[in-house]
């Protein structure tokens, strides 16, 4: 059982491109399977951005695709905030994935 967040709260973005179902579907997969909380899903013209609440989660899962699934990951972080009493400083991940080919029914 996750967590009880807000439903705007995210500490990573998944970015997906280019669209592809079966790469979607399995990162949805792998996000009930791990009980992570997904807030948002964006869809784009050229892919899909997925907001969850777990920055572990998203950095683990880019091992996990590069084993099924033909890509290239970047992961990058941006400053959220500084916490008031610790000072201390909390980021935001965002882990794209990007696909070399659209999948198809022969390579699956």
């Amino acid at each position: 059982m996750h967590k009880s967040f807000h439903s705007k709260y995210y500490e990573a973005i998944l970015q997906l491109r280019p669209k592809d179902e079966k790469l979607i579907d399995f990162v949805l997969d792998e996000c009930e399977k791990n009980d992570i909380y997904i807030s948002k899903v964006v869809e784009h013209k050229t892919g899909v951005d997925i907001f969850v609440s777990s920055q572990k989660f998203a950095v683990a899962l880019i091992t996990r695709l590069k084993k099924k699934f033909k890509g290239k990951p970047k992961i990058t972080r941006s400053l959220f905030k500084t916490q008031r009493q610790t000072s201390k400083k909390v980021y935001r991940v965002t882990v794209l994935f990007k696909l070399n080919h659209i999948i198809t029914e022969e390579d699956a």
